[in-house]
């Protein structure tokens, strides 16, 4: 099977997505199949593993895990049964610190943190979905990297709703309230 031969139209499931063998890595949002970028550039990259070293330097002796692309997170609405899971997708980088919610197959739940590197590729669409996406799921944060204009959003989970940061850029330092002790200088994130 072919990607071009799905209707994309159509509402499909995670049980779908697993029977799905093809080349393009695609997330599922909301039933609706979004094309993956392609292979990220290295700025990209090196932006994921600083970020992900950063936070696992800062876990390494909790619960928490962090894991990073490609990972599958799906996000169930009432059922886990896999014919009910209509959000599957696959975060940058994803911190989970409840074990329970990891399995075989990826993430089964909202992690506690999401953060997503952007590329040329992701569209306003899609950054809609997944923002409307993660704040209904209930992730307490959800992180947004632009590395074509070094800035950095956290968006924090307060009474359901997301309440988000201004951009911060060079000079900033990132915070969590999800992590307590957690700091990250965005000079020396993005001085690279």
């Amino acid at each position: 099977m072919k990607l071009a031969e799905l209707d994309l139209n159509k509402v499909y499931t995670y049980a779908d997505y697993l029977t799905w063998d093809f080349k393009e890595r695609v997330e599922l949002i909301m039933g609706k199949i979004f094309k993956m970028s392609p292979a990220p550039a290295s700025r990209h990259q090196k932006l994921s593993m600083d970020i992900s070293g950063q936070l696992w330097n800062h876990l390494r002796k909790s619960k928490c895990r962090v894991y990073t692309a490609p990972f599958d997170v799906r996000l169930p609405k009432k059922s886990t049964d896999e014919k009910d899971i209509v959000s599957v997708v696959q975060p940058d980088i994803s911190v989970i610190c409840d074990e329970s919610k990891v399995d075989a197959k990826g993430c089964l739940g909202p992690p506690d943190i999401v953060v997503e590197i952007l590329s040329p590729g992701n569209n306003a669409l899609e950054l809609n979905n997944k923002f409307d996406l993660y704040q209904e799921a209930g992730v307490k944060e959800y992180w947004i990297v632009s590395p074509q204009d070094n800035t950095f959003q956290v968006n924090t989970l307060k009474d359901g709703r997301y309440v988000s940061s201004p951009l911060l850029t060079v000079g900033k330092i990132v915070t969590s309230t999800s992590l307590p002790g957690f700091s990250m200088d965005l000079g020396e994130l993005f001085s690279s």
